[in-house]
């Protein structure tokens, strides 16, 4: 038997025996639990459940890693177009009221496929392009479901509806505060983590400043930098006109800039002090400067690790930025905080649920791109 697998049966055969859908009369009421037989009743249920334990079941065995990614797949798939027909069959005809999530059961089972994927991927020891081009199947699967209607019943797409035109302002706002953040923070740290790094006392300050703020939770950060920015937009009149104040994207994107800088500058100063001496006296004895050393040697044998620091910060910020909406920054923290103060966990997951598929989707794709520059980089 496969060790991961006993995990992955076990959470498997628990969601068969849990509730699959919740349907409630509207958004804020008690829930009543459906069964896969409840909500399905008939035999595509008896197909839903068959399928599910039969992948359960397989992900004991010590199976061919392609396998147990297809069984994985296969698994997922015919779970999404279960949640939509089970879905369909317990929302009444022309109801716009009600709401019919996934409940415990269909979680688990989730996680318990995912985890089988995700390990099979990891076994299979995919290069970096085929991984990119895994994520942009899987998106384009998840992209076909959504165009399909199939999943239109389905509670957080009902209130996705409702919302449609904010959802989109908000995603563009919730990207502009990552990307920009990342971006000022790259201009700012690449240069300071090397005009830092020869001077082993000046290093020891910045990185520990830089530290310091790490440790500030990020709304504590976005509360003290208020009152800051409300006396600067009060007090200068160009910085009011730019957009600056207490409240709103200045001081959230103060803030995740704040919380970038310390990954861009100590992964700019590891890289550098990765940079082999040999290298160093070479590009000496061919008589280059110092600005041609670092330029043409040190920066491009220190750039994976710079291109890590940006993953870093790229996944950190996205997921910093939901936290921006409580100053009224903006982003998909909006529907977050709505969904929490109207007890409506729709709301919550149709901000909770895009944050989490940009970071994974982020988090991949500059991991390939790290690994691309490592492999070039040494040949």
């Amino acid at each position: 038997m496969d060790r991961l697998g006993i995990v992955i049966f076990a959470l498997a055969i628990a969601g068969l025996f849990c509730p699959f859908v919740l349907f409630r009369a509207n958004r804020i009421v008690a829930g009543e639990a459906r069964y896969v037989l409840d909500a399905l009743p008939g035999w595509p249920g008896y197909f839903l459940l068959a399928v599910l334990g039969t992948g359960a079941v397989l992900a004991l065995l010590r199976l061919d890693a392609r396998l147990r990614l297809a069984v994985s797949f296969a698994a997922l798939a015919i779970l999404a177009v279960g949640l939509g027909w089970a879905v369909n069959s317990v929302t009444p005809e022309g109801d716009k009221i009600s709401r019919t999530a996934p409940a415990l059961g269909f979680w688990l089972e989730l996680l318990a496929f995912g985890l089988l994927a995700a390990d099979s991927v990891v076994r299979l020891g995919l290069k970096p392009l085929s991984r990119i081009a895994l994520l942009v199947a899987v998106g384009l699967a998840i992209a076909t479901i959504l165009l399909s209607g199939i999943w239109s019943d389905l509670s957080v797409l009902r209130e996705y509806a409702n919302r449609a035109d904010v959802f989109w302002r908000e995603a563009a706002t919730h990207i502009t505060l990552a990307l920009g953040s990342l971006v000022a923070a790259a201009l700012v740290g690449l240069p300071l983590g090397i005009v830092i790094h020869p001077t082993r006392r000046l290093r020891a300050v910045v990185t520990g400043l830089l530290s310091a703020v790490q440790t500030i939770p990020s709304i504590a950060l976005f509360g003290l930098l208020i009152a800051p920015l409300a006396w600067l937009a009060a007090t200068v009149p160009a910085a009011a006109a730019l957009g600056i104040a207490g409240i709103g994207a200045a001081p959230a994107m103060l803030a995740l800039f704040l919380y970038a800088l310390m990954p861009v500058v100590s992964n700019t100063l590891a890289g550098l002090d990765a940079v082999p001496s040999a290298a160093n006296e070479a590009a000496r004895g061919m008589g280059m400067t110092d600005a041609e050393r670092l330029l043409q040697v040190q920066l491009p044998l220190a750039f994976p690790s710079i291109l890590a620091a940006i993953r870093i910060v790229l996944v950190q910020n996205i997921g910093l930025a939901t936290v921006a909406a409580l100053i009224g920054g903006g982003g998909f923290g909006v529907f977050v905080f709505q969904g929490v103060g109207q007890t409506a966990m729709d709301l919550v997951l149709l901000g909770a649920v895009p944050t989490v598929a940009l970071a994974f989707a982020s988090a991949v794709l500059l991991d390939a791109a790290v690994e691309l520059v490592s492999v070039k980089g040494r040949t």
